[in-house]
């Protein structure tokens, strides 16, 4: 049996941290797991800036609220779960991912969740466990799945990598160049070009 994997933000969904950054002015924020492959030096930047400007959970909650699938997104996601199982591995934040998830018709989700105070202030992020891609990647191989898997950024590789079969998608030239032997695809009729033709094999 085959399953299929992949990340969520860059994928199906824009980069939300970006479009904080577009909202606020503030341009530290649009370093991405794209730009910074250490997850845990890119979280505590990133709460670093948030109690510099006293942005609170509210603030991104906003963000978030005007943030649409990407284009052609729910077309393709619903593509993939007419023709196989998919599971959304995603390094994102229940809090900021929740409201989303009706736009894409509710897929299956695993990712973090934040410490947040009354106030709204985020104070902590909780990692629901190291490494959960390539370990949920190789979980389901343990129950005897045959596991493609595809994403588009740093964080994304080791899970690719786990995976019985994988690619990248619509990633940035920096992580083609530093991951030469992982096949490409750049856009949705790329993507359901290969996930076809794995799912044939």
């Amino acid at each position: 049996m085959k399953i299929v994997v992949a990340d969520l933000e860059g994928v199906f969904l824009p980069e939300i941290w970006i479009n904080v950054a577009k909202k606020t002015g503030i341009e530290e924020l649009k370093l991405t797991t794209r730009d910074i492959s250490d997850y845990d030096v890119l979280m505590t930047r990133r709460l670093t800036i948030l109690k510099a400007h006293h942005l609170k959970i509210q603030d991104i909650r906003e963000v978030i609220a005007t943030l649409e699938p990407l284009e052609g997104a729910l077309e393709v996601l619903n593509w993939i779960r007419e023709t196989s199982q998919i599971i959304l591995l995603s390094d994102t934040f229940e809090e900021f991912a929740t409201p989303l998830m009706a736009k894409l018709n509710y897929p299956t989700l695993l990712c973090h969740n934040l410490t947040i105070d009354k106030a709204g202030h985020i104070t902590d992020y909780n990692l629901r466990m190291d490494n959960q891609k390539k370990e949920a990647v190789n979980a389901l191989k343990g129950l005897n799945y045959h596991v493609i898997a595809f994403g588009d950024s740093y964080n994304d590789v080791k899970m690719i990598q786990a995976a019985d079969q994988g690619f990248l998608f619509s990633p940035p030239e920096s992580v083609i160049t530093d991951f030469p032997d992982i096949p490409v695809t750049r856009n949705y009729q790329e993507l359901k070009t290969m996930i076809a033709s794995l799912l044939d094999t």
